[in-house]
């Protein structure tokens, strides 16, 4: 990084209140509780009500962050929600989001990366502040995936939950904060993780809605191999950046999709799972949100103390993949 140095300064997570498990699944789709913990490591994950859309969720994670960094939403200055399920095409969640904190003075976008979505949204706000363009940014990893999963297709719907995370960051004395930043993209395997429908190659119509066009599919296979490969590479890579070894993580925070992936993190970076937040067994995968919801529990328990290194690193549909070392 470059100028003032900047840090995270709050934290905040939230996940509704309904649980899904893995028995009820068994009720929807041909599965069961034993296959879906021994490939994915996931038991359970949360679903919003009915009443509830992402801006809502984010609103609540916003709050407990803005408390939480000792500030007051009318000194944000920027707001970027990361998400793959707004509200609505248009505002954006991010305009909703800033409208229901009432944080007047913050300019506000939407950043739609998938699963790399926070650390994109972290690497856009850390330089707006470090270029001295902002003073405070709240970044936002929140969706709502269950209203874009298909309940009829068993290896998706599985895996997938609702939450949202955020993180307010600004200025941190020097020595702390964000040493680098990895991000990637690699457009030629936007097919393997897609929602094809609703956009202006497939509108709305009843042949989209026929073809199921508006949710998730996945090429599972494909998407687990290069998942498996960049997870540890962008990790790497963001080290190296920052002039640090693989020995230096004190905490790595990854994106909670599937725990045969993250194992594969650790064996590549040396890592014991004690030197891991791993949570993916309550919540599933919730996309943008996972990463900032494992760091604010992180936090809540504990697990970073001042001057600890932390790698957070995710990966997602686009294909993007993201990582960031973050001294605490």
């Amino acid at each position: 990084m470059y100028g003032i140095p900047v840090g995270v300064l709050g934290t905040g997570k939230y996940v509704p209140e309904r649980v899904l498990t893995n028995k009820e699944l068994e009720t929807m789709v041909e599965t069961n509780d034993e296959w879906i913990v021994t490939r994915t490591g996931i038991r359970e994950r949360r679903v919003a009500a009915p009443d509830q859309a992402t801006s809502d969720l984010a609103l609540e994670a916003s709050r407990i962050a803005i408390e939480n960094a000792g500030i007051t939403a009318d000194q944000i200055d920027l707001i970027i929600v990361a998400t793959i399920s707004p509200d609505m095409a248009f505002p954006s969640a991010s305009c909703i989001l800033q409208d229901k904190l009432g944080a007047k003075n913050a300019a506000a976008f939407d950043l739609a990366a998938a699963c790399a979505g926070f650390i994109y949204g972290l690497a856009n706000a850390a330089n707006f502040i470090a270029t001295g363009t902002y003073k405070y940014a709240l970044v936002v990893g929140a969706d709502t995936l269950s209203r874009i999963t298909d309940y009829t297709d068993r290896n998706t719907c599985i895996l997938f939950g609702d939450g949202a995370g955020a993180v307010v960051i600004g200025a941190v004395p020097e020595g702390r904060g964000f040493r680098s930043f990895e991000l990637g993209a690699d457009g030629s395997g936007g097919n393997l993780l897609k929602i094809a429908g609703g956009g202006s190659r497939f509108p709305a119509s009843a042949e989209s809605i026929d073809q199921r066009l508006h949710y998730i599919h996945m090429a599972g296979n494909e998407v687990f191999k290069f998942a498996v490969r960049i997870m540890g590479s962008a990790a790497e890579d963001a080290l190296a950046k920052a002039g640090l070894e693989k020995s230096d993580i004190d905490l790595l925070i990854p994106h909670q999709a599937n725990i045969r992936i993250i194992q594969s993190a650790l064996n590549r970076l040396g890592l014991t799972e004690d030197k891991c937040m791993i949570n993916l067994d309550s919540y599933g995968n919730m996309s943008a949100a996972s990463v900032p919801v494992a760091l604010a529990e992180a936090v809540e328990q504990g697990r970073l103390k001042e001057g600890d290194t932390t790698v957070l690193v995710g990966f997602g549909g686009g294909l993007t993949w993201g990582a960031s070392v973050l001294v605490w």
